[in-house]
């Protein structure tokens, strides 16, 4: 499938069925690990949040994450633990296609929380940026907290001859699952850079690295925060190299989205990759709904940024002081109270 068919695709899907609809996806690749809910599991969890927002205590509360592959959805399970350890809500956390399809669980309430980019988050809350929410702005989408950069991260394997971004002319290329904030960010940088022609696949991280070293696919757009657990186990088993945004491309990236900043991957970071990679990267948010109890988000906001300690993953990253930094939308008024505490 060429790029233009699958952004035809895209744009076809969200006409028919609505923003809300992506709730439903299963968002393809890695989404699909955790398989799918009965029909009463699924009237059970309703249910239950519909408690959580009337404040009841004990009430269990569905947080939406992304692709087993990726960061979002082992952080969210930390999470998981540490609201469960020190509240009395439990969190059912799902693994998803990730910030496209996050913001349409939060619309139609079947998340209470979820993890997206700020700059989907942006998007949807002003109905601009991308076809997915174009003159359909989300009115009940609210920011909790920003957490940590999520660095674009172009993966290929090493003796694949693509060093530089416009090698990626007429490759095929991975760029994240259909209607991910990925593939959002992908297909801007491809576009600023001038990368028109090329073939385009859509999956999740873990099965966009089975496509490298399938040799199904060139490349591989991963956005998360390094290091990525899809690109570790690729790189223990095959030489991976990793393509820099650098120099006049990144100027012109970051000239094109506002959004993106400089980053940097560490060297080391993957297995063979010596040296450091300059890239961009945008910010990873907890996000809410407009309608859920103000004392609910204030209880779980609280016990994660009380806690930051007893997390494992971008702790360095984690904490009040930095947690409104680069926030693109509205807060929830539970956020807003405990960070004015």
């Amino acid at each position: 499938m060429t790029s233009d068919q699958t952004r035809r695709r895209f744009i076809s899907v969200v006409g028919a069925a609505g923003i809300t609809g992506l709730a439903g996806c299963s968002g393809g690749g890695d989404a699909g690990d955790e398989g799918s809910e009965t029909e009463a599991d699924e009237s059970t969890e309703a249910a239950e949040s519909t408690e959580a927002d009337s404040g009841n205590e004990n009430t269990r509360l569905s947080w939406h994450a992304g692709g087993t592959g990726g960061t979002y959805f082992p952080l969210s399970n930390e999470f998981k633990t540490v609201v469960e350890d020190n509240t009395d809500f439990s969190l059912n956390v799902q693994s998803t296609g990730a910030s496209v399809e996050n913001v349409g669980s939060l619309t139609d309430g079947s998340a209470d929380f979820a993890l997206i980019q700020n700059d989907i988050a942006f998007f949807a809350k002003n109905g601009t940026g991308i076809d997915a929410f174009d003159g359909n702005p989300i009115e009940n989408l609210r920011g909790v907290a920003t957490l940590y950069p999520e660095t674009i991260t172009v993966v290929t394997l090493a003796d694949s001859n693509i060093s530089t971004l416009s090698d990626l002319s007429g490759k095929t290329i991975n760029t994240g699952d259909l209607g991910s904030g990925t593939q959002v960010n992908a297909n801007q940088i491809l576009e600023a850079v001038g990368i028109t022609e090329f073939t385009e696949q859509n999956a999740g991280f873990s099965q966009a690295s089975e496509q490298l070293a399938n040799g199904d696919i060139d490349a591989a757009f991963v956005v998360g925060g390094w290091p990525v657990g899809a690109i570790e186990d690729l790189a223990t088993t095959n030489d991976v190299q990793i393509v820099p945004i650098q120099g006049e491309n990144r100027q012109t990236v970051k000239g094109a989205a506002s959004w993106f900043a400089d980053d940097t991957i560490p060297a080391g970071t993957y297995n063979g990759v010596d040296e450091a990679t300059e890239t961009i990267a945008v910010q990873a948010m907890i996000a809410t709904r407009a309608g859920l109890d103000a004392g609910t988000v204030e209880t779980v906001t609280a016990a994660l940024f009380e806690n930051v300690d007893a997390l494992t993953i971008k702790t360095e990253f984690i904490s009040t002081g930095s947690a409104q930094d680069g926030m693109s939308i509205e807060l929830h008024e539970g956020a807003t109270a405990f960070f004015e505490n």
